[in-house]
Order: structure tokens, then sequence, then C-alpha cells
């Protein structure tokens, strides 16, 4: 049996439409449903109508953890596994509820409180790095204050976060092929978010983890775990710590992974796991699952 990794995009992947061809079928209907009371709001009316929103925080990391969340569903609904499971960022919930950690409603819970608390949270820039020297970058991260690594997506692509002015001081001291302002309210996975994840944890506090049923590799920690109390007290550092991407990508041969499949919007990650691990046979399944 070839071992197989399930990886799921988190924001920046949302596009319109997506979910949009789900609606025909009852288990998908019922999980939209559901969101809409959880929420407040229906998930398949901004993604089939609604760009701004979609991409606002507060409503994109809903409705990509419902989207991906019911792509899991029908996938395993067909009889497929996974061995492994990791998520970037907002894809890690996808990933604990693919592993059965908790429940669709507990995730989208959790969700809702994240995007809520992130999407308030205005102080602080993000910026994407394309092409640059990793040991200059890294040095002086180290030299300027305010400034942090926040996604270490692969060798040739990162994301730094931080206050304006350090962001804006890092990036004059160093060379890049490209740099990109990121569309975000603030400064995620930096000690910025320090008053939000404080808040959030208050409510993941009260929430049951179960034994994961499939490892999951977490962001801040790139090891597969299964224990319910590993999972969840990497999940309270993930909001103020940096997304290990290529650290993950880089351990998917490691634990015997040949192929990989990113489940929700795009293909980012597989993209990105290309570059970092050729050998790996990559998948997506970003709208109805074939049967």
């Amino acid at each position: 049996m070839t071992k197989t990794a399930w990886v799921f995009p988190g924001q920046g992947s949302q596009a319109i439409g997506m979910g949009g061809d789900l609606l025909h079928l009852p288990l998908a209907q019922a999980r939209f449903d559901q969101a809409e009371k959880i929420l407040g709001w229906s998930v398949s009316k901004i993604c089939l109508h609604d760009e701004e929103k979609l991409s606002q925080t507060l409503y994109t990391q809903p409705c990509l953890y419902v989207v991906e969340s019911i792509l899991v569903d029908l996938i395993k609904q067909q009889g497929q596994q996974a061995d492994i499971v990791a998520g970037h960022s907002l894809g890690e919930y996808v990933a604990l509820y693919a592993a059965n950690v908790f429940d669709f409603e507990t995730g989208l819970k959790l969700v809702k409180r994240r995007a809520e608390l992130m999407n308030a949270t205005s102080e602080g820039v993000m910026s994407a790095l394309i092409g640059f020297n990793r040991e200059q970058l890294e040095t002086q991260i180290q030299k300027t204050p305010d400034v942090v690594l926040a996604n270490d997506n692969s060798d040739a692509q990162v994301v730094i976060s931080g206050t304006e002015a350090g962001v804006t001081a890092l990036l004059s001291q160093i060379k890049v092929k490209r740099a990109i302002n990121l569309k975000v309210s603030g400064a995620f996975h930096s000690p910025l978010m320090a008053t939000a994840a404080a808040e959030f944890q208050k409510d993941l506090a009260d929430v049951t983890f179960q034994t994961a049923q499939i490892p999951v590799i977490s962001n801040v920690e790139p090891t597969p775990a299964t224990d319910a109390e590993v999972l969840k007290q990497r999940l309270t550092k993930q909001m103020t710590g940096s997304v290990r991407w290529r650290e993950i990508s880089l351990q998917l041969p490691q634990e015997g992974i040949e192929r990989v499949i990113e489940i929700g919007p795009g293909k980012v990650l597989t993209g990105l796991i290309k570059r970092i691990c050729p050998d790996l046979a990559l998948e997506n399944i970003s709208s109805l699952a074939p049967s």
C-alpha cells in the first residue's frame, strides 16, 4: 500500500466559487446548514457570490474549514484514508478534524473564534519574500527587533511578520528578488498576536481533544503526534509561532510517505512540496471528489 499524506491549505488559497459543486450533495448541504447555524451567515453564499468578504479573515477561515472538511468527509466516504495529515496555519484545524481529534462543530466553533480574534488584531504587517539568501535573512531577523519568520514555506519562499517599522528596516538590509505585502489585518504567527492568542487559549482550554486516529504533523512542531494533549499544546502555540512548512515537507519522506494529496482550493502546498521533495507523487482535490 502506498503511504499517503493529506495536506490542507490555509488563508490565501480561497477562491470565489469554491464548494459550489458540492451543494447538490446531501452530506455537503447538511454541513453548510450546520455551519450557518453556528456562524450566523451562509458559507456557500459568500463562497459563490461575495469575493470581498471571502478575502476577509473573519470569513475566509470558516469558509476554508467548512469546504475542506466536506471534501474530507466525501473522500472518507469513498473508503480512502491517510497515513499522516498536516495543514498550513488554518489548515491544521482541518487536519485535526480529519484525524478525528474533534468533530465538525467543535472545529468550526474554534475556527470562528480564531478568525474573530485575528481579524480584530490590527497591529503589524506581513510580507512574502521570494528569492533571497537564507543565511543573510536569518542573520538580519536576529538583528531586527519586532520581526520574525512567520511562514517558512520553502528554501525560496518565506513570509516575515512584525511591526511595519521592523519589516521595512529588515527589507532595506537584504537582497530579495520580490517582496509582496500581504493583505491581512495584522502580524499573524508573531509575538504581536500574543493578546489574541491568550484570549483564544481560554476557548481552547474548554475543548476536549481526542487521541488522533491518524498522526498529525503540527505547524510549530513538525513531527507526527497522536496524543490529544500534545496536539492541543501545539495548537495553543500556533497563533504566535512560525508555520514550519519546509520542515513538514521534509518530514514526509522520513515517515515513508510516497504520495501527497492536497485537499482544498488551489495547488499552493503541492507546489511547495514539489520543490522540496521532487520524488513524491502529488495530487490535488479542490472540488467534487471523483467517484
